[in-house]
């Protein structure tokens, strides 16, 4: 590609330099923006890509760059504010809007701002990083095996080298909003931290944490199962603490002064990798009233690099196809886009393993 035909918010974050990165390996040539003149110019300049410095609180500068682009394509957290301003001047300006987020209210507000996309042939599509996409399309392929399904459980276990700011602060936003599961179609409060189960990974058994992720209303709106809940690998002497941690991070002081500890460890660890192998992983579960229940698992590397892989592809497939309305990754590239990103393999019902939930 010779032009920008698309643009990258937050471009210079980790995750969005990895997915800059991963946009000039597969042929593209991204508009990179984001709030820091600096390091914008250092990384246009190291990947050859253009840049402009636009805040997101500049909305006349950020519409008329999205004019002339395609797609815009947001890496920066916390996406509950970020997300927003984003999406109406894509609105305006008849982009697709995509981001890595994952958390429930910005989900919800793309699907509540569905018709004004369709109207306007755009799409808006949520969470295309590790987590959403995976389960969404995990939750997909077993859900398509059991129509009529009204139970559904699944869990991803992220393996990252490293960490992110915008992950981290929408870690605290997830936190601070409590817990949640979906019973009989409706999203219901839970206390933080109870429902805790035991679930057989390859490494071995892992304490498992109700979490009111992103994944959770991404499964939702994708199966419509009306029995859901979505887990993370927790421990459970930390778990007991999640009320108290939840009651801190609903003061802005504190959530204030736990963003500039995010802040400070990431300027100390941006150029930190762990070594090794990573390998993730998602599970899920569906069962039916007549309890037949079908299980399946997905095998995945390193949780950053997936997410600028499925990302980029994401962009690519918005670009040839040019959907439109509100969709979770799942709805927008089926369920076996997943195993388009290297290293991914799909187990359905492993005979030679014996993954089950320990209670």
């Amino acid at each position: 590609m010779s032009q920008s035909t698309w643009m990258i918010y937050g471009a210079t974050g980790v995750m969005g330099t990895l997915i800059a990165e991963e946009s000039v390996r597969r042929g593209h040539r991204p508009l990179l923006v984001g709030r820091s003149t600096g390091r914008l110019a250092f990384l246009g300049e190291c990947l050859g890509l253009p840049w402009k410095t636009i805040g997101l609180d500049e909305p006349d500068l950020l519409e008329d760059a999205i004019s002339n682009v395609a797609v815009v394509l947001n890496a920066a957290g916390p996406f509950v504010a970020t997300a927003p301003p984003l999406v109406q001047a894509c609105l305006s300006a008849g982009a697709h809007y995509l981001d890595i987020a994952n958390e429930i209210p910005v989900l919800q507000y793309l699907f509540a701002q569905g018709e004004t996309a369709r109207k306007q042939k755009v799409a808006l599509i949520g969470g295309i990083g590790f987590g959403v996409v995976a389960s969404s399309s995990l939750v997909k392929y077993v859900a398509d095996l059991l129509p009529g399904a009204t139970r559904l459980e699944f869990a991803v276990k992220a393996d990252n080298r490293q960490s992110s700011q915008g992950a981290l602060k929408s870690t605290l936003e997830v936190l601070a909003g409590g817990g949640y599961v979906y019973r009989n179609g409706r999203l219901t409060r839970v206390r933080l931290g109870r429902g805790m189960r035991r679930l057989r990974f390859p490494g071995g058994v892992l304490d498992l944490l109700p979490v009111p992720s992103g994944d959770l209303e991404a499964a939702y709106r994708t199966t419509r199962i009306p029995n859901i809940t979505a887990f993370i690998p927790f421990q459970k002497a930390a778990a007991l603490l999640l009320p108290l941690a939840q009651m801190g991070l609903s003061l802005r002081p504190i959530r204030r002064w736990l963003e500039a500890g995010i802040d400070a460890r990431q300027s100390r660890e941006r150029n930190s990798q762990s070594d090794g192998e990573k390998t993730s992983y998602a599970w899920a579960r569906v069962e039916d009233q007549n309890h037949q229940a079908v299980e399946a698992w997905l095998e995945m590397g390193e949780g950053y690099n997936f997410t600028a892989a499925s990302s980029v592809r994401a962009v690519e497939r918005v670009l040839a196809n040019s959907p439109s309305g509100a969709l979770t990754p799942a709805q927008a590239f089926g369920a076996d886009f997943i195993l388009e990103i290297e290293g991914v393999r799909r187990l359905l019902n492993p005979p030679h393993l014996t993954f089950a939930f320990q209670e």
